[in-house]
């Protein structure tokens, strides 16, 4: 039996998406004993990988020695990276002293030392990655490897349905597990002008404004507030229109065939910041309330 390691944080600052799609991961190695390394930070969402029975061990930083002593406590014999801040130094280093196999997750094209590379997202070029990771390392980019929960799958074959009450918008707003730049609320203050819309907001317990959307939830009749949500494939596909960050969600919007709006809240969704505006998909570099308002037009 493989002992494979994940090594990949969560919190209000980082976001759950890194845990979230390792879990898919995880599933393809069936016979495998999984364990997980991860720091115990706020708002970490630690508890889901207790909830699937993995082993949990707990780091106290990002330091390699550290790691290294996980390493050769479980015998690792695969050790996936999901971390933005760990690099090519960090990787070789780790490699030279275990010799474990390295995978390594990315979504900005950075240099990487590893013999497996996983670029799932929909923009993907494995060509991009030329001198930017070992000449014999497997490469896996694009939609061909786009990680997808069964219940995305199961939505999918299920299809779109049809709209039952015609007098009713559902609208999906998805801006992050942690959601850090608390813009659900923003986007709710320009949906409030529409009655016709019920808006579904999806946030998990990472989210530090938690408490201030619950409060404003509260006042309004036409708001569905979800935490921590295991519907959240159903809930998208009986949207009517998404209103989303274009992070990994996209890959499950796309993938579910669902409109949507895309607001960029972060640095490291560049890539697909250019492939939506590309590709002609309504995206905005910023939140702004006139070009949401604008671009709100179309679904109503």
């Amino acid at each position: 039996m493989q002992n494979i390691l994940f090594r990949a944080n969560s919190s209000s600052t980082i976001g759950t998406g890194h845990i979230m799609r390792d879990f898919v991961v995880a599933d393809q190695f069936k016979d495998a004993n999984i364990i997980f390394a991860t720091q115990d930070l706020p708002g970490n969402i630690n508890h889901k990988i207790q909830e699937r029975n993995y082993v949990i061990e707990t780091l106290y930083s990002n330091d390699l020695q550290e790691l290294i002593g996980v390493i050769k406590k479980h015998s690792i014999d695969m050790l996936v990276i999901d971390h933005y801040e760990i690099g090519y130094d960090f990787e070789k280093s780790l490699k030279e002293i275990t010799k474990v196999t390295i995978f390594v997750l990315d979504d900005t094209y950075e240099k990487h030392y590893c013999d497996i590379l996983l670029n799932h997202n929909i923009y993907a070029d494995s060509i991009k990655y030329k001198n930017l990771v070992p000449q014999n390392a497997e490469l896996r980019c694009g939609i061909k490897f786009t990680l997808l929960r069964n219940e995305f799958i199961e939505e999918k074959q299920k299809g779109r349905q049809n709209k039952s009450d015609t007098n009713q918008l559902n609208a999906i707003i998805v801006m992050g597990g942690s959601d850090h730049s608390n813009i659900s609320i923003k986007i709710l203050e320009v949906l409030k002008e529409h009655q016709i819309i019920h808006a579904h907001v999806m946030t998990t317990s990472a989210n530090k404004h938690l408490k201030e959307l619950e409060k404003y939830v509260c006042s309004r009749n036409n708001i569905t507030l979800h935490i921590n949500s295991n519907s959240i494939a159903q809930l998208m596909n009986n949207a009517d229109f998404a209103i989303v960050s274009p992070s990994v969600t996209i890959n499950e919007i796309l993938y579910l065939g669902i409109p949507f709006i895309a607001i960029k809240t972060a640095k490291n969704q560049k890539y697909m910041y250019d492939f939506i505006k590309k590709n002609n998909f309504k995206i905005l570099k910023k939140f702004s309330e006139d070009e949401l308002k604008y671009c709100l037009k179309e679904f109503i």
